[in-house]
């Protein structure tokens, strides 16, 4: 179905992999709509000039004219709201939404309507999303992972009508969502993170916040201190690495628990670090919510073995075992993924920072790592930060952040590409980082 080059009021804002679904999920209810984008090329422009033809578009800078028609502007996760244009069109009335606000309205329509279990926080997220979707599936459930992972959430919605939908969702999507009704929900952690787009660390956090309102069930963080400070008005229960209080979850004598029921021993699951107990149990408190069977979850947890390019094992080369956590995009990840390994670790770090305070690498540095290798566009801003709490050298290259590593791990040490920082000043995104250096791995053998 085509839409009129006239009478739209319903203007999409960035093209891409979500502008794309959105003008399908518009054009199949038959509801005018235009498309901005400030590229000229942006991804999916061949698609949706051959799918509608009809559709006003504009490409290149942002002209003011189209905002200003709009009563409702469909951002896309990857473009500011604080955006001037958007921000005018806003206070000339026109309503501010994204894809997931779309998906949650058209899910809280149905009758019977499937349950969503939503999942954000700084790390962890695509994690714990993808751990409970396994879960559901031990179970024989129809279940569908997306939002911020894989599948965008209107191309979902195209699907036979599932058991479970499990949303992971960024802060980016938040800001542009306002009807979500999750069945339970979680803030995993927070640390600083995208703080070339937001004001203040608290604006940040009350982005991720949103999640938890309307919720049926928060689960909290306890372990988190900013997590467990947050106001919640909605039934909650906490997750922690410490022994829990009644129907709380926890660890107890090396085993997951709730409250004073032994669930499975920590040592039967295959990904560890504690960063994946509290990501299990986590993953145990939203799904118990929508009744997973308990049966079914911990088979899921014996099972999983973890993301790719999140804290994956590579090779072991010599005595030396090397690991890519090339998702590690935020100083968060890179302190959890250190926190999680054994021994002395040789650290591979340094990309895009993000404007990030990288001050909190110090300590962790100091006592886990045996050198540094620092690359990219920040690597010698971490250099600068971290000072001579350990050796470090610069790389100019994958190739040449590998061999330096090789040289300076010792017997039984580890190598952990986990960067800090994102991957868009030497790579086309950070699987494309993570495939480089594994490919750079294997070829020292």
């Amino acid at each position: 179905m085509t839409t009129q080059s006239n009478n739209w009021k319903t203007l999409v804002v960035g093209l891409g992999q979500t502008g794309l679904s959105v003008a399908r999920y518009l054009g199949g209810k038959g509801i005018a709509f235009a498309v901005v984008d400030s590229r000229e090329n942006p991804p999916g422009k061949d698609e949706l000039k051959n799918e509608f033809p009809n559709a006003p578009t504009w490409f290149g800078e942002f002209k003011e004219a189209p905002f200003m028609q709009a009563d409702q502007l469909i951002v896309s996760p990857g473009i500011a709201v604080a955006t001037p244009v958007i921000q005018k069109a806003k206070q000339k009335g026109a309503e501010i939404i994204g894809d997931i606000e779309l998906f949650v309205r058209e899910v809280n329509a149905q009758q019977n309507k499937t349950p969503i279990i939503a999942i954000t926080g700084s790390n962890g997220k695509s994690t714990v999303t993808t751990l409970i979707a396994e879960m559901a599936e031990k179970a024989n459930w129809t279940v569908y992972a997306g939002g911020n992972l894989g599948t965008t959430s209107l191309d979902l919605l195209q699907r036979e009508k599932p058991d479970l939908y499990v949303m992971e969702l960024s802060s980016f999507q938040l800001e542009t969502t306002q009807s979500l009704q999750a069945a339970s929900s979680v803030i995993l952690n927070l640390c600083e993170d995208h703080m070339d787009r937001y004001a203040s660390f608290d604006d940040y956090v009350h982005a991720k916040e949103v999640i938890y309102k309307n919720s049926q069930l928060a689960v909290i963080n306890r372990d988190d201190a900013l997590v467990a400070a947050l106001k919640v008005d909605v039934p909650s229960v906490s997750f922690g690495l410490d022994e829990p209080i009644e129907d709380q979850y926890g660890v107890r004598d090396g085993y997951l628990v709730k409250g004073n029921k032994k669930l499975m021993p920590t040592t039967d699951m295959k990904v560890q670090g504690s960063h994946n107990v509290a990501n299990a149990l986590s993953a145990l408190a939203l799904g118990e919510a929508v009744k997973i069977p308990l049966a079914a979850m911990l088979e899921g947890i014996r099972d999983f073995s973890g993301l790719e390019h999140r804290t994956q094992w590579v090779e072991n080369i010599d005595g030396v075992t090397w690991f890519n956590d090339s998702k590690g995009t935020n100083v968060g990840a890179t302190i959890a993924a250190l926190a999680g390994l054994s021994g002395k670790t040789v650290l591979i770090a340094g990309g895009q920072g993000k404007g990030a305070d990288f001050s909190p690498l110090t300590e962790i540095v100091k006592n886990k790592a045996r050198a540094v290798v620092l690359m990219g566009e920040d690597g010698h801003q971490i250099g600068d930060v971290l000072g001579d709490v350990v050796p470090k050298v610069y790389a100019q290259s994958m190739h040449e952040a590998v061999k330096l590593a090789a040289d300076l791990a010792e017997d039984n040490d580890n190598v952990l590409l986990s960067p800090a920082c994102a991957s868009f000043d030497m790579f086309k995104s950070y699987g494309h980082r993570g495939d480089v250096f594994m490919e750079e791995v294997r070829s020292l053998q």
